[in-house]
C-alpha cells in the first residue's frame, strides 16, 4: 500500500482536495468524508491511466511538515 500526500481545502460550497506528487489530481465535494473518499478514488484511477499510458507513477513525497508562524 502506498500512501501519497493530499491536501484537503475548504471552500464556499464544502471541500476540495488535490495530490501535490500527481499534477491534475483533484476532486472536491460538499462534505469532509466525502472529499476523502473521492480523493482517494481519483487516486487510483490517476495512476491507473498512468500506468496504461506507458507513464511512470512517481513516488510519494516521503515527508511533510507544519511550520508555525506567529501572525503580525
Amino acid at each position: 500500500m502506498t500512501k501519497y500526500t493530499v491536501f484537503i481545502e475548504p471552500t464556499a460550497t464544502g471541500y476540495s482536495a488535490f495530490v501535490p506528487d500527481l499534477p491534475g489530481c483533484v476532486a472536491a465535494a460538499t462534505t469532509l468524508e466525502e472529499t476523502r473518499q473521492l480523493i482517494k478514488e481519483a487516486i487510483e484511477f490517476h495512476i491507473e491511466g498512468m500506468r496504461i499510458n506507458g507513464e511512470m507513477v512517481p513516488e510519494p513525497t516521503p515527508h511533510v511538515e507544519q511550520v508555525e508562524v506567529t501572525a503580525f
